[in-house]
């Protein structure tokens, strides 16, 4: 018998189920019980996929837009001389795009008395591009105005600590001299290096402690302040064509430049968060597979329970010369019938969720907790290809074994069950 005809049996045992008995009736409920559990088990790893997915992208980005791909710095406590000179150097390396000399170090902010806070203030040439999307209020201005005070842009919740907003004058000080790093003093008292900047901008990124601790001014404000000179620099910080080469690349960058510079990728700066988000990638989709497995189960129930009330069925099918083979192939294409109407309606719900959560961000986040005010989401075909193909393939297993039952059913005891 060819494939159609089984394929046409299988579905006739599926609809016939829905007959007038309590029993028929408790089958096809059953039935649709396996459907609708292949259904929210595809959906609920497609939705976890995405998520998982898109907050691998969004926590990516957001520290990328502080580090860049690649951050070299000095094993010594000291700034690093020849600016200029390793830019250039860093520039000719093949896949570096862009290499920005930052100058950094700690310094205090007062607004006024009551106001007072440690920050890392960050020096740079230009903005990052991915800045210039997150401020939230005034702008990234970090040049001096008619009156000399250069820009500053903090985070949102360093303006809420200090209680200021864009126009407001602040003093920075810094406890760092020129001479080494040794304190000015005066009659044995600490002197530190002071400067009043105007606040340009508030950036905000969910990221609780970059907000709170990172503001952002001009290259040259920055070395005025920290008593830098005009060819220091902290650090650099490398953008590549491709973030996935970071470790590749800061190990090429640290054998060109030699000791005592030192080169780390982004996802050995920021491990932690990395790690965390790999953590979720691993366990998630694990414990939302589950599902899918208990669903394969009730598959095995519903065929059997489906074996049982066709007996008679089957035995006529068998005395008319269907072989063994054939009734197996028949109960194996219901099995896949109700994997492909379960699958197709899991993906269908999944693309649905994914588009109105990225849209509406109906799922929300404690922002303290995951960097983030709304679940962030990712399509990629690949995952509804993969997860499409994986649960097919589980409910075709799982109907192994009721169609072996059912093709091992002899044809005239068959016909005379009651």
């Amino acid at each position: 018998m060819s494939s159609r005809f089984e394929r046409f049996m299988a579905m006739r045992y599926l609809r016939s189920v829905r007959g007038q008995e309590e029993g028929s009736r408790f089958v096809w409920f059953i039935a649709w019980i396996a459907t609708a559990g292949v259904a929210l088990g595809t959906a609920a790893l497609l939705l976890a996929l995405s998520v998982v997915r898109g907050f691998g992208s969004e926590i990516e980005a957001k520290i990328t837009g502080f580090g860049a791909h690649v951050q070299i710095e000095t094993f010594r406590d000291v700034p690093i001389d020849q600016a200029a000179s390793i830019r250039d150097t860093l520039a000719s390396i093949t896949g570096v795009v862009d290499a920005a000399v930052v100058v950094q170090e700690f310094a205090l902010l007062r607004r006024s008395r009551e106001h007072i806070e440690g920050v890392a203030i960050r020096g740079m040439e230009q903005p990052p591009a991915y800045f210039l999307e997150q401020i939230v209020d005034g702008s990234f201005d970090t040049q001096p105005d008619s009156s000399g005070h250069a820009g500053l842009v903090i985070g949102k919740e360093l303006a809420d600590l200090l209680q200021v907003q864009p126009g407001q004058i602040v003093t920075s000080f810094s406890m760092r001299s020129a001479s080494a790093g040794e304190m000015p003093s005066m009659a044995g008292l600490t002197i530190p290096r002071a400067k009043t900047f105007r606040i340009a901008g508030v950036y905000e990124t969910s990221l609780a402690n970059f907000d709170a601790l990172y503001v952002f001014t001009s290259l040259s404000a920055a070395r005025e302040l920290l008593a830098y000179g005009p060819d220091q620099a902290t650090r650099f910080d490398v953008t590549l064509s491709e973030v996935g080469t970071a470790r590749e690349k800061a190990q090429v960058i640290e054998d060109r430049l030699g000791f005592p510079l030192m080169a780390r990728s982004i996802y050995d700066v920021y491990g932690g968060l990395f790690a965390w988000i790999n953590l979720q990638k691993s366990i998630i989709p694990v414990v939302i597979s589950i599902i899918v497995v208990v669903a394969a189960f009730n598959i095995i129930g519903t065929l059997l329970m489906t074996t049982l009330e066709k007996t008679r069925e089957i035995g006529i099918l068998k005395s008319m010369g269907a072989s063994m083979r054939s009734i197996r192939k028949q109960f194996i294409w219901s099995g896949l019938l109700i994997g492909g109407v379960g699958v197709a309606l899991g993906e269908t719900l999944a693309f649905a969720l994914v588009l109105l959560q990225d849209k509406y961000g109906l799922i929300s986040l404690p922002e303290e907790a995951y960097y983030l005010t709304t679940a962030p989401v990712e399509l990629h075909a690949f995952d509804f290809l993969l997860t499409g193909a994986l649960a097919m393939a589980l409910c075709v297993l799982a109907a192994y074994v009721p169609a072996r039952v059912a093709a091992g059913i002899e044809a005239i005891r068959a016909i005379r069950f009651r």
